[in-house]
């Protein structure tokens, strides 16, 4: 069977230091599967181009992974030629040399170099994570939220949820992190630094008061410090002070105020953060329009429960924030509403982004910008050389010359179910020559579907019947090898 190059990239550890290029004198196998990881498996080659066979076959084995070495000289060459001109970048050390589309944006009038930004987390709570981050070509940061309330964390304050008990890679994460606990003092000097030290970047300062009077202070402070816009926490799912975090913004009338105070202190745009704890989230981010605000910031992470006994804190437990790729489809359905129903404000999208094409989603539903957090902290601040290799490889293929282009590009396609088409279908159709004949597809439409499926046990071949098959796509969904496409839509009989 034919090797899934994402399937083998994936097992891949991502090592600092990667033995397997190490062993490779002529390219850079490791950085090759981290394209394939990220979503950006044509262009992977271009840091192999050199190796040959005995390379690869020593980078292999040189891999250290527990469960045997991933296989790269197969999965390398298993990658056909790029479908966007060789002439388009040029690989060079690590780093690449890029003649694509410009990813500049302009977000509440500041320019941005490229729409992708630290969520205010544990990502940037310093001068020399913020400064590494921007050497590494992230646009901007939304610093770690200040307050005036001594902050004292728990330990350990993170779990995580892995498939099948896999550690390393997870697709959910839960953190009990408040907020930054450095003297309110030194985190606006921290910020004064780098806009002085990095004037082309954007510096956000993420700020929670407790009172009108804190909310203005603490906003002035930004702006003498220098900072280009100021963000309004009112979404911190676990603040253990009262009148903080998402209980406030689940108040319109709170947020109203509190971004009515601070737009009256300072001169620099205001960026409330919403909270997805609450059933309708356009009615606190209408109200911080209302008062002025010049763009939301949505989403914080949601309130959950985790039960590992490893992550509790002196035997006790406690509802707190959910984040990571498991809660992207939750996101964007908030940023959606946002969009929809205050169309006017700029929003800067989180939750879940992982790869460029994670980015594109919230960029196409109307964000100008995007945050990231959790994908940081699993694979590092180096990954801001794919989302932006992926982004520009995209706009140049569809012939896109400004990013500006592609916000909110999709979202006339997002109608109310009754106006969605109901006389066509589109049926599922089956390639044989990749079904390995597992039957998942006949046990999952038998069970969970419309018993459309016939399985032949002599020759484990399923079969649609068309006669009953309602196209829901339930088949497509499980099979494990992709070997159930879709036919042309054509009207119901």
């Amino acid at each position: 069977m034919k090797l899934n190059i994402y399937e083998e990239a994936n097992r891949c550890l991502l090592c600092e230091d990667a033995p397997c290029t190490k062993a490779c004198a002529t390219g850079d196998p490791a950085r090759a599967i981290r394209a394939i990881r990220f979503d950006n498996h044509k262009p992977a080659l271009r840091w192999v181009n050199d190796c040959t066979d005995a390379d690869l076959e020593r980078a292999e084995q040189a891999c250290i992974h527990p469960g045997g070495p991933v296989r790269i000289k197969e999965m390398l060459s298993s990658i056909g030629p790029d479908d966007v001109g060789l002439e388009w970048f040029t690989v060079e050390g690590e780093g690449l040399k890029v003649k694509g589309p410009s990813l500049n944006i302009d977000f509440c009038g500041i320019p941005c170099e490229n729409p992708f930004f630290l969520a205010s987390s544990a990502v940037c709570t310093n001068y020399e994570m913020v400064a590494r981050a921007f050497d590494a070509g992230w646009a901007g940061v939304f610093y770690k939220t200040i307050c005036l309330q001594e902050i004292r964390e728990v330990s350990p304050r993170f779990d995580a949820k892995h498939s099948n008990g896999i550690h390393g890679d997870f697709y959910g994460f839960r953190n009990m992190e408040q907020l930054s606990e450095n003297p309110v003092e030194m985190d606006f000097d921290i910020l004064r630094r780098l806009k002085q030290d990095y004037p082309s970047k954007v510096v956000i300062a993420s700020i929670m008061g407790q009172t009108e009077e804190e909310w203005m202070r603490l906003a002035r402070m930004a702006e003498a410090a220098g900072c280009d816009a100021v963000e309004l926490n009112f979404s911190c799912p676990q603040m253990k002070h009262k009148g903080m975090g998402s209980d406030v913004g689940q108040s319109p009338e709170l947020v109203k105020t509190y971004t009515a105070c601070v737009k009256s202190a300072v001169k620099i745009p205001v960026i409330p953060k919403m909270t997805p704890n609450i059933t309708h989230i356009a009615e606190p981010a209408a109200a911080c329009v209302e008062a002025g605000a010049d763009a939301i910031s949505a989403i914080n992470t949601i309130k959950s429960v985790t039960m590992t006994a490893e992550a509790e804190v002196a035997g006790q437990r406690t509802i707190s924030g959910y984040s990571g790729r498991a809660v992207r489809p939750i996101a964007l359905r908030h940023v959606l509403e946002l969009a929809q129903s205050i169309p006017q404000t700029e929003l800067s999208g989180i939750g879940g982004i992982e790869t460029w094409r994670d980015a594109l989603e919230f960029i196409q539903l109307g964000c100008g910008n995007v945050q990231v957090c959790t994908a940081v902290m699993q694979y590092g601040y180096r990954i801001i050389d794919d989302l932006t290799l992926g982004l520009q490889r995209y706009m140049a293929k569809r012939g896109i010359t400004q990013l500006q282009q592609l916000v909110g590009e999709q979202l006339p396609k997002f109608l109310n179910p009754d106006h969605l088409d109901r006389e066509t279908i589109v049926f599922p159709k089956i390639d044989r020559e990749r079904c390995i004949g597992c039957g998942r597809c006949y046990v999952s439409c038998m069970d969970g579907g419309h018993q459309a499926i016939v399985f032949d046990p002599a020759t484990r071949q399923p079969r649609i019947v068309g006669t009953k098959c309602v196209g829901c796509h339930l088949c497509r969904l499980v099979c494990p090898t992709g070997a159930i496409g879709v036919t042309k839509r054509i009207n119901k009989k």
